[in-house]
């Protein structure tokens, strides 16, 4: 099964820099204040503009806590302080760091991030010399749209969909197709640009991505695919383009990144089976 698995705590503090690092931080993590003054020190102009947009303060909550986690963990990953990251978009929208004339203060030349957020809960990509594209979503959100939702798909996952029973064991399939649609989108920088009737997975009955028939547009080879559960009933999907070299780590965060506390170490899948 193409799924990541479990394995030992890593006993040295040294982790692998090929490895794709995974944060997940639901907002009771952070108190309410805390976000506000870390937001208040680390936010650029922009950030705060948008964030004093918001009607609802469980809305401002959100954008502070997933922001303020951005900016943390870039700082421990580039060695780039929170306050002085530069975080620019593409045309698309895509959030890049951009890189001191100087070099990244920690090493390398690459660092790639994508964050997503869903009701409460944080979850943020990083990895370097490679492409990432996370996505998180609650199954107790309700019917909020599924119908909608799986329209677009193409049609051999509507029939996927459609074969499960209808409630929690269907609205399951609905979500696990819709993360990992999206994270392969965000990974190609495209968002809701690509259609998501041009390319469909197969997946296996409980977790884990079996088959890929990408785009038109994409001849790559080496998309790796994760499905994750780090609380239940909150879904996680995370799309990585890497290389044929030895399948890197991935190691999974809980919490806001006060300190280096030692994650959870899995192991990433080979590349998704490419389908006609």
């Amino acid at each position: 099964m193409n799924n990541a698995v479990l394995a030992p705590r890593p006993t040295a503090t040294r982790m692998r820099d090929d490895a794709v690092k995974l944060w997940f931080c639901p907002n009771d993590e952070l108190a309410p204040g805390i976000a506000a003054t870390l937001a208040a020190h680390w936010l650029d102009e922009h950030e705060q503009e948008i964030a004093g947009r918001f009607l609802f303060e469980r809305d401002r909550r959100q954008y502070l806590v997933a922001h303020a986690l951005v900016r943390r963990v870039l700082a421990l990953e580039s060695g780039v302080p929170e306050a002085e990251a530069v975080i620019w978009r593409s045309s698309r929208g895509r959030p890049f760091l951009q890189k001191p004339p100087e070099g990244l203060p920690r090493g390398g030349r690459e660092l790639d991030f994508n964050l997503s957020h869903a009701q409460g809960h944080n979850l943020l990509g990083v990895v370097r010399r490679h492409r990432i594209g996370v996505d998180v979503e609650r199954l107790d959100r309700g019917d909020q749209g599924f119908d909608t939702i799986v329209e677009t798909f193409a049609e051999v996952e509507r029939d996927w969909v459609a074969e499960a029973a209808p409630g929690r064991p269907r609205d399951r399939r609905v979500l696990r197709l819709w993360t990992l649609k999206e994270a392969y989108s965000k990974a190609r920088g495209l968002g809701l640009g690509l259609p998501f009737d041009a390319f469909s997975f197969d997946l296996a009955e409980d977790r884990g991505v079996t088959g890929f028939r990408p785009p038109e547009n994409d001849h790559e080879q080496w998309w790796r695919f994760v499905e994750l559960e780090p609380v239940p009933d909150v879904l996680v999907a995370v799309a990585v383009l890497a290389g044929p070299e030895a399948p890197p780590a991935l190691e999974l965060h809980h919490g806001f990144p006060w300190g280096r506390a030692a994650p959870r170490l899995l192991t990433l899948p080979e590349p998704a089976k490419v389908l006609a």
